[in-house]
């Protein structure tokens, strides 16, 4: 079996969706035992960029079309986070270390009744509004400086 170090990282597109109140959209995962929301986010696919798969992403999980959500930034740069060693081999069909992400900061142009996590593959068991600053408290803690990381680079955008 190859070591950890040796498996590359998954490309992946992540959405800090912002509402018209500066509160960031997270979901409740159903496949978390745990109490941890994340931001939508998810893998790109072959052929397809960044900022497609974000779009499609934000739709897939949140239900949300993308005529409801505005680009607002991207990340400078990818931001990457590994697996915690009980994970590797399990998810991804064992082909990852962890994912590097590309994240995009839109802007939420539609009302509540537009989120629908209800889709045909339902990734998230409930949802809500939060201050961006709780966001590291809420995740799972392997991508806590992750999200620390993604406070900072969208800063400018999130003040009050």
């Amino acid at each position: 079996m190859s070591k950890a170090t040796d498996l590359p990282y998954r490309p992946c597109a992540g959405v800090m969706l912002l509402n018209s109140e500066r509160r960031v959209f997270v979901g409740q995962r159903m496949d978390s035992s745990s109490e941890a929301w994340q931001m939508p986010q998810g893998g790109i696919d072959k052929g397809e960029d960044a900022e497609t798969a974000a779009f499609r992403e934000l739709e897939e999980e949140t239900g949300i079309a993308s005529s409801k959500a505005s680009l607002v930034a991207k990340a400078s740069r990818e931001l990457v986070y590994d697996l915690p060693d009980e994970l590797i081999g399990k998810i991804w069909k064992g082909k990852y270390r962890g994912q590097r992400q590309s994240w995009f900061l839109m802007r939420f142009e539609g009302s509540d009744d537009d989120v629908n996590i209800e889709t045909s593959h339902q990734e998230f068991r409930a949802w809500k509004w939060t201050e961006p600053t709780t966001l590291p408290e809420l995740i799972v803690p392997f991508k806590k400086r992750l999200y620390e990381e993604l406070l900072v680079e969208f800063s400018g955008y999130l003040g009050r």
